[in-house]
C-alpha cells in the first residue's frame, strides 16, 4: 500500500507519513457519508446553521494551531493562515446566516389560471470536494459550509501535500458537534478517485485545480452523469489605463501578484500597461517588487515566503526560463538563493509576447508579467486575449468608465476596481472559458448542488 509523505517547504524536512486508503476503505467512506446524510437532510435550515456556528467558533479558538500547520506543510505565510482562519470562520456564519432564506421554499404560481405552485431546494446526497493545496482550509470550506446547509454531505480529497491540514479539519468539525460521518476525509490516489466519481452514492463532484485536471475529471463526471463545479486556473489581467493613480497601482500590483506566495488562482499575474503609463508605471512596480525580501514564513515581517514545493518550485523556474529563452526580459529577481527549501525571488518579467508561459499560461509563484499596450482599448482586448477568465483588474481614476469595462467588456468571472482581494463570502466566486463554471459564495453555492424541485397544487 502507497504512503504520502508531507515536507516543510521552507526547509525540505519530513514532517509526516500517511498510508493511503484502498478502493475499500475509500468507498466505505462515501457509504458512511450517505448514511448520514440520510439523517442530516431532515434537519431545518436553523438546525443545520447552529452546527456550522459552532464550527466557525473551533476554528478561532484553533487559528493559532492551524496558521502553524498550513505554514508548515505549505510555506504560507503565518499571518496570511491566520486571515484564512478567519475567512473560513466567516464563511460558516455566512451560510447559516444567509441558508435559511436563500434555501426557502419559493411560492409561485403555474397555468393560465394561476394554480399554485412551489419551488423547493432539497439536497441530492454525497458531494465529492477535490481540493488544491494553495489554501488548505479555505478550499475545502467553502464547499463544505455551503453544501452543509443545503443538507448534502461532503467527502474531501484534499491535496497530498496538506494533507494534515484536512484530517485536522475534520478532526475539529467533530469536536464542533458535528455528525462524524458527514464529512469525510480520504486519502487516496488518483486512479481510486476516478473510481469514486462513479460510485452511484457520489450524486454531484467539485474540484479547484488547473484547466488540465479540471478537464479530467470533468469528463469523467460527465461520464457517469454526475453535475460538476468547476474553479481552474487562470492567469488573470490587472489593467493600468492612461488614467491610473500610479502609485496606488503599483501597491496593489504588488500585493496582487505576491499574495500567498504568489500561489493564488484569483490574483494578478498580467500586467497591462498603457503607453502613457509605461515607463513611470514598470519603474515604480519593478523597484517595490524588487525590494521584496524571501523570509521565515513564520515572521510577522514577511512579505514573501517559500513556493509550496520543490515540484512548484521547478516549474515556475522552468516557465521563466522558456519565457526568457522565447524573448522575454528579467526586469529583477529569476535568481533562486542557493539553499535548502523551495524559495524563489520576487521576479518581474517584460517585453512578454503571446507564445510565452508568461503571456500564455499560468504562473503559480511570485512572477509578473508586462505587457505594453498602444491605448486603453488595446489593454482591454489584450486582456481578454487569453484562454482564462477568472479575474481581473482595473487601475483607473474615472470609475464610472471602469465599472462599465468591468461590466461589459472583460470577459471575465470577477472583476477588481483600483484594489486586490481574494475572496468574500457575499460575493460570487467563480469563472468563465478554461478557468471553469459554477459559483461559489454569494450565496450561489449553495444551490449548485441541489434539487430545485416543482410542486404543482391544484
Amino acid at each position: 500500500m502507497s504512503t504520502i509523505t508531507t515536507k516543510n517547504p521552507a526547509t525540505g524536512e519530513t514532517l509526516e507519513t500517511y498510508q493511503q486508503m484502498t478502493e475499500a476503505e475509500a468507498t466505505g467512506k462515501v457509504e458512511a457519508c450517505h448514511a448520514a446524510f440520510l439523517d442530516w437532510r431532515k434537519l431545518s435550515h436553523d438546525e443545520r446553521g447552529a452546527h456550522l456556528r459552532n464550527i466557525a467558533a473551533k476554528l478561532r479558538d484553533s487559528a493559532d494551531e492551524l496558521a502553524q500547520l498550513m505554514t508548515r506543510e505549505t510555506g504560507k505565510l503565518y499571518k496570511d493562515g491566520l486571515t484564512e482562519v478567519e475567512l473560513c470562520a466567516q464563511i460558516f456564519e455566512y451560510s447559516a446566516d444567509q441558508g435559511p432564506k436563500a434555501l426557502a421554499d419559493e411560492e409561485r404560481t403555474h397555468g393560465p389560471k394561476g394554480k399554485r405552485g412551489i419551488v423547493t431546494y432539497q439536497p441530492i446526497g454525497v458531494i465529492y470536494s477535490i481540493q488544491p493545496w494553495n489554501f488548505p482550509l479555505y478550499q475545502p470550506i467553502r464547499v463544505l459550509a455551503a453544501n452543509l446547509m443545503a443538507g448534502n454531505g461532503c467527502v474531501l480529497k484534499h491535496a497530498e501535500i496538506c494533507t494534515g491540514s484536512a484530517l485536522r479539519l475534520r478532526e475539529l468539525c467533530v469536536e464542533a458537534g458535528l455528525p462524524e460521518d458527514i464529512f469525510q476525509v480520504i486519502v487516496i490516489d488518483h486512479d481510486t478517485s476516478d473510481k469514486l466519481i462513479e460510485h452511484p452514492k457520489v450524486r454531484g463532484v467539485t474540484m479547484t485545480g488547473s484547466d488540465g485536471a479540471g478537464r479530467h475529471i470533468g469528463a469523467k463526471a460527465a461520464a457517469a452523469l454526475k453535475k460538476t463545479v468547476l474553479e481552474l486556473g487562470s492567469n488573470d489581467a490587472y489593467l493600468v489605463l492612461s488614467d491610473a493613480d500610479i502609485e496606488t497601482a503599483v501597491k496593489f500590483s504588488t500585493m496582487g501578484r505576491l499574495y500567498n506566495n504568489g500561489q493564488t488562482c484569483v490574483s494578478a499575474k498580467r500586467f497591462i500597461v498603457t503607453d502613457a503609463v509605461y515607463d513611470t508605471f514598470v519603474e515604480a512596480f519593478v523597484n517595490q517588487m524588487d525590494k521584496i525580501a524571501l523570509g521565515d514564513p513564520m515572521d510577522q515581517d514577511t512579505k514573501l515566503g517559500p513556493l509550496s514545493s520543490q515540484d512548484q518550485f521547478d516549474t515556475v523556474a522552468e516557465q521563466v526560463k522558456e519565457s526568457l529563452a522565447a524573448g522575454a526580459t528579467l526586469l529583477c529577481g529569476g535568481d533562486a538563493p542557493d539553499k535548502p527549501g523551495a524559495w524563489y525571488p520576487a521576479t518581474v518579467l517584460g517585453d512578454v509576447k503571446p507564445g510565452m508561459p508568461a503571456y500564455d499560461d499560468e504562473i503559480f509563484g511570485p512572477v509578473a508579467s508586462v505587457i505594453r499596450a498602444r491605448n486603453d482599448e488595446e489593454a482591454m482586448r489584450l486582456a481578454n486575449d487569453s484562454r482564462y477568465g477568472l479575474g481581473g483588474g482595473i487601475f483607473s481614476q474615472n470609475e464610472e468608465r471602469a465599472i462599465e469595462l468591468a461590466r461589459a467588456e472583460f470577459d471575465t468571472g470577477m472583476v477588481r476596481i483600483n484594489s486586490f482581494g481574494a475572496a468574500d463570502p457575499n460575493m460570487p466566486f467563480g469563472g468563465v472559458k478554461d478557468s471553469g463554471y459554477g459559483r461559489e459564495h454569494g450565496g450561489f453555492g449553495m444551490k449548485e448542488f441541489v434539487n430545485a424541485k416543482a410542486v404543482y397544487l391544484p
